[in-house]
């Protein structure tokens, strides 16, 4: 099967990049024509996840000591904001190191949270990591030895920001550059459950316990930190009821759920499908943790203004009550989730890219020992 399709709601839907590998390519493409002083018009391009691409570079601009160009967002069959934008790249030479900016159409941090401090670039930090990884293979390939100023650009994106979340989360003035894999995956609601349950179904026919994760976050904490085997763990987005109603129906006798606080924190009130479209309550989830945990008035007042649940966990860490208030939140997440899984042994992890595990539920040990002890046989 061709590797740019993925199987999804019986048809073949195909599969995108995401504005980080854009931006990384155009860099790299700028880059190259800066060095070399020739014309290139693709760029060979691997993204995080090791999928291979050939690039085309748009709008080629040379001029005194700088080059610009643009890599065109392919978003696959996925419908996003961001679809066929161009994400420039503007390269220039310093004498050493390498700074990497925003300008026109990428946004701004303005709160604390995100992925970046404030006042940077909407860049993260994968993006960034391989924007500053191909520069160097620039530099390597002619034996440069000076540095980079890299500045990248989206004319549309002042404009598109307005019709996404980024201004709700602290981020002015333009689009983020993302991408965790580099890779977009196309996920319609009905296809993504439909896999969920093709996934579970093939896991039940050599396992009993498995392992469902929101995302690449989730997965990668399961897999590298957690070290449970990649062929048990389901990405199941947004849908972990429609993951835990799955693991019902195929008679699976153990479910671990490992994931980031930002969506797990909404277990906590019984929501299982965690899109913020469809529900969100996360400050007031912990809000009423911290209260039985008995926080004062003037913390619970800060944490319904925080952006994200990472700035909350930060305020409760700082007045030392971030593990009683996380001791609530897994009581009440494991309330709903037993009350959903009919039988089901299901445990959940939660966790923070800063602080790691946050907390677990009671039956999270129990059944983790069991997906390794399933593994030893």
């Amino acid at each position: 099967m061709d590797s740019n399709l993925v199987y999804k709601n019986n048809r073949f839907m195909r599969k995108g990049y995401t504005t980080g590998t854009c931006a990384a390519a155009a860099s790299y493409g700028a880059a190259m024509i800066l060095l070399n002083g020739t014309a290139v018009s693709k760029v060979p391009y691997t993204t995080p996840n090791g999928t291979q691409l050939e690039l085309d570079l748009c709008d080629i601009e040379q001029g005194d000591g700088y080059v610009s160009c643009a890599v065109r967002k392919d978003s696959g069959d996925d419908p996003d904001i961001t679809k066929d934008i161009l994400i420039y790249s503007k390269v220039e030479l310093i004498p050493e190191g390498i700074t990497i900016d925003g300008g026109k159409g990428i946004g701004r941090i303005t709160r604390e949270g995100l992925d970046r401090p404030i006042g940077s670039a909407a860049i993260n930090s994968v993006p960034l990591r391989s924007i500053e990884s191909y520069l160097h293979t620039a530099a390597e390939e002619v034996e440069y030895k000076g540095g980079f100023k890299v500045t990248i650009y989206a004319p549309d994106g002042e404009v598109l920001a307005k019709k996404t979340l980024n201004p709700d989360l602290g981020i002015e003035g333009g689009i983020s550059i993302l991408g965790t894999t580099g890779i977009v995956e196309p996920m319609s609601r009905r296809a993504l459950k439909d896999t969920i349950g093709i996934e579970m179904n093939m896991l039940s026919l050599k396992y009993k316990n498995a392992v469902a994760v929101p995302g690449n976050y989730g997965l990668m904490y399961a897999r590298d930190i957690m070290g449970l085997p990649e062929d048990r763990i389901i990405k199941t987005s947004n849908y972990i009821g429609t993951a835990i109603d799955y693991a019902v129906e195929k008679e699976i006798k153990g479910l671990l759920i490992v994931g980031h606080i930002g969506k797990a924190v909404k277990l906590g009130a019984g929501i299982m499908n965690t899109h913020s479209h469809d529900a969100d309550g996360r400050l007031e989830i912990l809000c009423a943790s911290a209260v039985k945990a008995g926080c004062d008035v003037e913390v619970l007042k800060n944490i319904v203004n925080c952006i994200t649940t990472d700035e909350a966990i930060d305020i409760l860490d700082r007045i030392g009550m971030r593990q009683k208030v996380m001791d609530n939140l897994m009581e009440r997440i494991h309330f709903y989730i037993t009350r959903r899984s009919c039988g089901v042994k299901t445990g959940v992890v939660v966790f923070s890219n800063k602080y790691g595990l946050l907390g677990k539920t009671v039956l999270a040990d129990e059944v983790t020992e069991a997906i390794r002890a399933e593994e030893e046989k």
